[in-house]
């Protein structure tokens, strides 16, 4: 079931499927009963970000990042990179000469530092443009986990590690990077809104967590 329940009325709380963007093991998610919704910024009149699909010989930008200063773990980018590097594009304000979406399909990688919440809409942007993401959080259990392998789709930074994201970028060997750009192209359907749903999209997806969730309150109530 999708939202929220209050861990005073325990009798609930310990077998509820709770579907959550804010999926963080440190606010009590748990990862075998609890599923991580992709967050989606979907504009007017469309069902998602749009699909700008460069192959990797014509991405010039080695990592890409434009949002407002919200959290902490932005506020330690910006101290790091915030438009003072022409390999590691970051901006609080994207140029007005620079298109957002364009500027993720020149990008090898596009860096996806968590919030206020963990969960960004960026990951979801990120996807559709073909670029390998980097996830910049602590605590944040990344989408359909039980079925993907997202250590073939993304580098993750940890936020002691912010610092040191271009070094980090730069050791990726090349066919490390092509192959990993190619899976985040097989990982496109998955995170598309189609209507009416189509198998192997979102809507489908996150109905197959919940089967899957299912599956393990029952057998963790048949133990119990």
């Amino acid at each position: 079931m999708i939202g929220g329940i209050s861990t005073v009325t325990s009798y609930l709380y310990k077998n509820f499927i709770r579907v959550l963007c804010n999926a963080k093991t440190s606010e009590r998610f748990q990862p075998m009963r609890d599923i991580s919704l992709p967050e989606v910024n979907i504009p007017s009149g469309k069902l998602g970000p749009p699909h700008l699909d460069k192959p990797p010989n014509h991405r010039h930008i080695l990592a890409f990042f434009a949002g407002r200063e919200f959290g902490y773990m932005r506020t330690l980018l910006f101290n790091s990179w915030k438009e003072n590097n022409n390999e590691i594009h970051v901006y609080e304000h994207l140029p007005k000469n620079k298109s957002y979406s364009e500027s993720m399909a020149d990008s090898r990688f596009c860096l996806c530092p968590s919030c206020w919440e963990v969960a960004s809409p960026r990951i979801v942007e990120a996807i559709a443009a073909g670029c390998v993401l980097v996830i910049i959080s602590d605590y944040y259990v990344l989408p359909f986990g039980e079925v993907l392998d997202w250590s073939k789709f993304f580098v993750h930074v940890p936020s002691n590690k912010i610092p040191e994201i271009k070094r980090i970028l730069k050791a990726v060997p090349i066919n490390r990077y092509l192959e990993m750009q190619m899976r985040v192209r097989q990982l496109q359907r998955h995170f598309v809104i189609n209507r009416p749903a189509k198998p192997y999209d979102l809507l489908n997806m996150i109905f197959h967590s919940i089967w899957l969730r299912r599956l393990n309150v029952r057998l963790s109530l048949l133990s119990s």
